[in-house]
C-alpha cells in the first residue's frame, strides 16, 4: 500500500487497515474508502491492495494497529493533563483576550490535532501569541515558555536574549580587524526551537521565507536558520 499511499495513519490509510484486521480482503471495496481528497484514485489502490494475504503479515498489522491506538489514547492523556496544569496557573493579566486569528499548518500532516486550546493557554499566560511568530507551532512555543519563562525582563533588549539563545555571532576582534565572526555552540533548548521554526519557513510565501532561501543560497541551511531566527527576534 505504500506505492499508493504516502501516509497510512491519514483518513485513507487508517480506513483500509481497520477494514483489512476486520477481514475485508476485496481490492476494489478497501479501494472505495479512500478519501475523496486523496490524491490517488481507487484503481491505483485496487492494485497495490492485489496479493496474497499471508497471515503472519495480517498478524503483524493488527498489533501495530493497537500500538497505534495504545500510543493515541496515551498523547491524548497527555494533552489532557497539559491543559490541566496550564488551566492551574494564574497569570497577572488583567486585559481582556481578542479571539485568536486561525493557525496556520506548519506540516504537511493533516492529522495533527488542532492545538488551539494549548495555543489559548499560552496566549493567557504570556499575555501575547507566541504561535503568531513566523514558523512558530504550539509545540515549540511551549518548549520556549518552559526554557524561557512567561516574560523577558530579564533581558535588558533583544541583543541580549538574541546573545543568550545562541543567536548572535561571537567576533574575535584583533587591531580593530574581525578575524572571524561565528555562533557559539550551546545546548540552549529555547535556541534550537527558534532554529527549528526558521527551518520551518524554506517555502513560507512570506519575506522572512525569502530571506531564509537567500541565505540558504549564500551560507548553507544551517547558517540561514541562525540569521532568519536572528532577524525573527529583532
Amino acid at each position: 500500500m505504500a506505492q499508493a499511499l504516502s501516509d497510512v495513519t491519514g483518513q485513507t490509510g487508517q480506513a483500509i487497515i481497520r477494514a483489512i484486521v476486520a477481514g475485508e480482503r476485496d481490492p476494489h471495496r478497501l479501494a472505495a474508502l479512500r478519501n475523496y481528497r486523496c490524491q490517488k484514485d481507487a484503481h491505483e489502490i485496487a492494485l497495490a491492495l492485489t496479493g496474497t494475504w499471508r497471515a503472519e503479515h495480517v498478524f503483524v498489522l493488527t498489533q501495530s494497529l493497537e500500538c497505534f491506538d495504545f500510543y493515541t489514547r496515551q498523547l491524548n492523556a497527555c494533552d489532557a493533563e497539559i491543559e490541566r496544569l496550564y488551566a492551574s496557573l494564574r497569570p497577572a493579566w488583567g486585559m481582556p483576550e481578542p479571539p485568536l486569528p486561525p493557525q496556520k499548518p506548519h506540516s504537511h500532516n493533516k492529522n495533527t490535532r488542532p492545538d488551539t486550546p494549548l495555543r489559548n493557554q499560552l496566549r493567557r499566560l504570556t499575555g501575547v501569541d507566541l504561535v503568531a511568530v513566523p514558523g512558530l507551532s504550539v509545540s515549540l512555543a511551549q518548549t520556549i515558555v518552559a526554557e524561557v519563562g512567561t516574560t523577558l525582563d530579564q533581558f535588558p533588549d533583544a541583543k541580549h536574549f538574541c546573545s543568550w539563545l545562541g543567536l548572535a555571532p561571537h567576533n574575535d576582534i584583533s587591531g580593530g580587524k574581525v578575524l572571524k565572526s561565528r555562533t557559539l555552540k550551546n545546548h540552549n533548548r529555547a535556541g534550537q526551537a527558534f532554529r527549528q521554526a526558521a527551518a520551518a519557513l524554506m517555502r513560507a510565501k512570506c519575506h522572512f521565507g525569502a530571506y531564509y532561501r537567500r541565505k540558504k543560497s549564500q551560507i548553507g541551511p544551517a547558517q540561514a536558520a541562525v540569521a532568519t531566527a536572528h532577524k525573527n527576534l529583532s
